[in-house]
C-alpha cells in the first residue's frame, strides 16, 4: 500500500503548479447518458411535467458547465450577483459557530467554487489540517469549480480530493457515508449545501432525508434556501420574471438538450411558470415544440424520440420557500436548526419578497427512527 499510486501523489504534487485536480470518478458516464435518454423519453406533457432534465444533469458536460459560468457571470443575472453578496454577509456571522464545531469540509454541488473559496479562507485557518473534499454529478463542473475555490483560497492542492457522484442515488450517499467514515475517521465534517440546490430537485423534502443520512452526530449541515415571505399571484409572477429576464440563465438551461441531443432549442420557445405549492412558490422551466409538426429528437446511442406539437421537455426546476416549508422541510429529514441567518434582497426599489435563509442544521436526536422496509414478495 505504501508504494502505490495514490500514496505517491502528495509528493508528486508538491510544488507542481500545472493545474492538476485530484477526482475519484465514481460513475460510468455512457450510463448517465443513457438515463438522461429515459427522461428525455418520459410521456407527452403540454405543462412541462412529462419528459424533462433530472436535477445534476443540467450541469453535467464541458457545455452547460460553461453555459452556467457565464450566466453566473452575467451581471443582469441579479439572482446570483446579489445572493453571493447577501452569502458573504450570513457566512461571516455564523463562521465562527462552524470553526469551532467542524474539521473538514465537503462541498455537495460545488458550482462556481466562489462560496466554497470562502469556506476555505475561513476553515482552514482554524485548522491547517483540513480536507476539502467538493463533489458533482458533472466531473466538468467538479473539475472547474473546484479549482476556483482552491485558488481564490490559496488552499493546498494536495489537501483537495473531488468525488464525482450524483447524490440524488441512495447508494451512492451510502458509499459516501462509508468512504468519509474511512478517510476522516472522527473528526467532525462541515457538509456544505449551498445555492438553493434542494429547491432544484422534483422531490425536495426526499433529497434532503437522503443527504441527512450521511451526518453524524458530530457533523454539521449548512444550507442556503432561497425564501419568500408571500405567495401571492404577484409573487409568482415576479418569480417568474426573476429569471426570465437574464439571457444567460436562459441559455444555461437549454444548455443541457443542446449539447446532449440534436434537437435545435429556440430560446423563444422556452416558457417559465409558476405556481404555489407546499408553502412554496414553485418554477418549472420548459421547452415546447409550438409548431404543428412532430420533432424528431436523437440521443447519443438511443432510439429517436418523438415530440409532439405542445410537446415539452422540463430544463429546470426551482423553489422559493416560505420559512414554515423550510422548518419542515428540515424536521421532516431529522434535522434541527442549530443557527438561522435570514436576509431579504435589496436590489429592486419597490417591494420585494424575496431573499435567503442560510441554516446550520445538526441531526436530530430526538428525531424518530425510521424502520428498514422488507420486502415479502420476493
Amino acid at each position: 500500500m505504501g508504494d502505490s499510486a495514490i500514496s505517491r501523489i502528495d509528493s508528486t504534487l508538491a510544488g507542481d503548479d500545472f493545474g492538476w485536480s485530484v477526482t475519484l470518478v465514481g460513475e460510468d458516464q455512457s450510463d448517465k447518458l443513457a438515463t438522461l435518454a429515459q427522461y428525455l423519453d418520459d410521456g407527452h406533457s403540454s405543462t412541462g411535467d412529462g419528459k424533462r432534465v433530472p436535477s445534476g444533469y443540467a450541469y453535467w458536460g464541458i457545455g452547460p458547465t460553461i453555459a452556467w459560468f457565464n450566466a453566473s457571470n452575467d451581471p443582469t443575472y441579479m439572482v446570483i450577483k446579489v445572493g453571493t453578496e447577501m452569502f458573504r454577509r450570513q457566512w461571516r456571522t455564523i463562521s465562527p459557530l462552524v470553526t469551532d464545531e467542524c474539521v473538514h469540509l465537503v462541498s455537495l454541488g460545488v458550482g462556481t467554487g466562489a462560496k466554497d473559496g470562502m469556506f476555505l479562507e475561513t476553515m482552514s485557518r482554524a485548522n491547517p489540517s483540513m480536507l476539502y473534499i467538493p463533489i458533482d454529478m458533472s466531473a466538468e463542473m467538479l473539475r472547474t469549480g473546484s479549482r476556483t475555490a482552491v485558488r481564490e483560497a490559496r488552499f493546498p492542492l494536495d489537501r483537495s480530493l473531488g468525488l464525482q457522484i450524483d447524490l440524488s442515488l441512495d447508494g451512492n450517499l451510502e458509499e459516501l457515508k462509508q468512504f468519509l467514515d474511512r478517510l476522516v475517521d472522527d473528526e467532525p465534517i462541515l457538509y456544505s449545501l449551498v445555492g438553493n440546490t434542494v429547491a432544484n430537485f422534483d422531490g425536495d423534502e426526499d433529497f434532503l432525508t437522503g443527504l441527512a443520512k450521511v451526518l453524524r452526530p458530530q457533523d454539521r449541515m449548512l444550507v442556503e434556501f432561497a425564501s419568500t415571505e408571500s405567495l401571492s399571484d404577484v409573487a409568482v409572477r415576479d418569480t417568474e420574471a426573476e429569471y426570465r429576464q437574464t439571457r444567460g440563465f436562459v441559455e444555461f438551461v437549454a444548455s443541457a438538450v443542446r449539447y446532449n441531443t440534436d434537437l435545435k432549442v429556440d430560446l423563444e420557445h422556452i416558457r417559465f411558470t409558476g405556481s404555489v405549492e407546499d408553502e412554496s412558490i414553485l418554477l418549472k422551466v420548459f421547452w415546447q415544440n409550438t409548431g404543428s409538426e412532430a420533432i424528431r429528437m436523437h440521443v447519443p446511442g438511443s432510439r429517436p424520440i418523438r415530440l409532439k406539437p405542445q410537446d415539452t421537455i422540463r430544463l429546470y426546476t426551482t423553489r422559493k420557500y416560505t420559512t414554515e416549508r423550510i422548518d419542515q422541510l428540515v424536521s421532516s429529514a431529522g434535522l434541527r436548526t442549530t443557527h438561522v441567518q435570514r436576509e431579504h434582497y435589496r436590489h429592486t426599489q419597490r417591494h420585494n419578497p424575496f431573499g435567503l435563509e442560510l441554516r446550520l442544521l445538526a441531526p436530530d436526536e430526538n428525531a424518530p427512527v425510521q424502520l428498514p422496509t422488507f420486502d415479502v414478495w420476493n
